[in-house]
């Protein structure tokens, strides 16, 4: 797996399921809501992280349009998915450990080789 797209997609899952912070406010995703739910503050990352958030626009786009079913099954069940255990995320997409995890691994791949088209 490549570590700056596990990163994104993380973020990605974080923001398809409402779990950021200023969504969890009830004030939206804007800097002004941010500024107002923070009551001044601005921080721009919680987590530190490189991955900047209209990257997850794009990501989502991606898994949506150029993921096949399989590799996009994998990436949602990984990130998404409330699988209590590795081994129901497995079972959920149908495939052994290793294959879900060549998937993943492929999915990613495929991901940052249409960041790197978008961003040149």
């Amino acid at each position: 797996m490549i570590a700056y797209i596990d990163e994104a997609l993380q973020i990605w899952a974080d923001k398809k399921l409402g779990k950021e912070s200023e969504l969890a406010s009830g004030f939206g995703g804007t800097v002004i809501a941010a500024l107002m739910a923070t009551q001044g503050v601005l921080i721009r990352s919680e987590r530190g992280s490189r991955v900047l958030l209209d990257t997850t626009a794009e990501i989502d786009w991606i898994v949506g349009k150029h993921l096949s079913l399989e590799q996009r099954q994998v990436v949602i069940e990984h990130y998404c998915g409330d699988a209590a255990s590795l081994s129901q995320k497995w079972a959920a997409c149908g495939c052994s450990r290793s294959q879900f995890y060549r998937r993943l691994g492929q999915a990613h791949k495929v991901i940052q080789s249409h960041l790197l088209k978008r961003a040149a």
